[in-house]
Parts: C-alpha cells; structure tokens; sequence
C-alpha cells in the first residue's frame, strides 16, 4: 500500500509540457474505404497442379504467363527427349509452366481402378506434357523443321512465319480449318454422350 501512495506522489510530482507526448490522445489519420473496380471479364486461368508443383505468380496472385513460339493448332517437330523425330499437331498450351501437349506424342501408361462394381480397372494411355523449348514448327509441304520469325504484311496484321521456307503460319485459312476441326469434334462428342 505504501508503495502504490509513493507512486501516485510520483506521478503528480512530474511536470508534463504541452509538447510532450504523454497525456495526449492518439489521432489516427482517417482510411477511406478502397473502391475495387469490377471487371468485366473473370480470370478464366484453369492451371492444374501436382501438389508439389509452385507456380510463379504476380503481386496480384494471377499466374505469370509466358510467351512461347507455338500456338494450338500448329503442326510440330519433337527435338529431344525419347520421342525425338515425332511429328504431332498441339492440342493444348500451358502458359504458366511453358508445356504444350501435342497429339499421341509422350504418351504415358495410368493404371486407372473400378469405380463401380460392374466396371473393370483398366491400362490406358495418356498424353502427358512436353516443354515448349523441346518442340519445333514443322513444314508439311517442304517436310523441315524451322525457328519461327514475326512480320508485318501490308494490310498491317502482324503473322509468324517459318525462317528456312517462309511459310506463314497464321494465315486465316489455317484458322478456320482449326475452328472446323473444333467444331466436328465437339458434336462428334456430344452425338457420342
């Protein structure tokens, strides 16, 4: 008790200026509410992952893409790993992790079990990934393999090219053929559900 009465005397002995800190209330500067800005388009990045994979991403947390020399669609050449020489057409692209997957090309064996009591587990084979730097556009006509190249044409749209025979590759021919090819395979899937 004799303790808290000296202290208390303490307290009111000490002189505190006007400038001082102490006895004084804290003013926070006031935060207005951050208007986030819609957008009209959502993020439709679809990236499947192992669990041990990471991914590189933007301060905002979206995926860091990255620009490659293929494009779904375009006929390839493999350049190394155990299917070197292999020609395939790329069926799917990968940004985030630079793969592509090019048809019946690095085919890999998945033991997939039943689900069902009637249903049988099976041995199928599956397309797995390949790195874009192990693919090459491939010419059908000319039968090589080349780097690709960018210019500009007169009408002013920007097209990729092969550099050892000068074929364009983004011609609109060549993109309604895609969009056809699409286009019967999705109702050959939906005649077939």
């Amino acid at each position: 008790m004799a303790a808290m009465a000296a202290l208390q005397s303490s307290m009111t002995s000490l002189s505190i200026s006007s400038n001082s800190f102490f006895g004084q209330r804290l003013s926070f500067p006031s935060f207005s509410p951050v208007t986030v800005k819609p957008t009209d388009k959502p993020c439709l990045i679809v990236v499947r992952l192992k669990r041990w994979e990471r991914k590189e991403c933007k301060p905002n947390s979206l995926p860091v893409l990255h620009k490659m020399h293929v494009k779904v669609g375009d006929t390839v050449k493999v350049i190394a790993g155990c299917d070197k020489g292999k020609i395939g057409e790329i069926t799917k692209v990968f940004r985030h992790n630079s793969t592509v997957m090019v048809k019946d090309i690095n085919l890999k064996t998945k033991h997939v079990k039943k689900r069902e009591e009637e249903e049988q587990g099976q041995i199928i084979k599956i397309e797995a990934p390949i790195h874009s730097s192990n693919v090459m556009l491939y010419s059908k006509e000319k039968e090589v393999a080349s780097r690709v190249g960018h210019k500009v044409l007169d009408d002013g749209t920007r097209v990729r090219y092969l550099i050892k025979t000068g074929e364009i590759i983004d011609s609109a021919e060549n993109w309604k053929k895609l969009k056809e090819a699409n286009r019967q395979e999705k109702t050959e899937v939906a005649a077939a559900a």
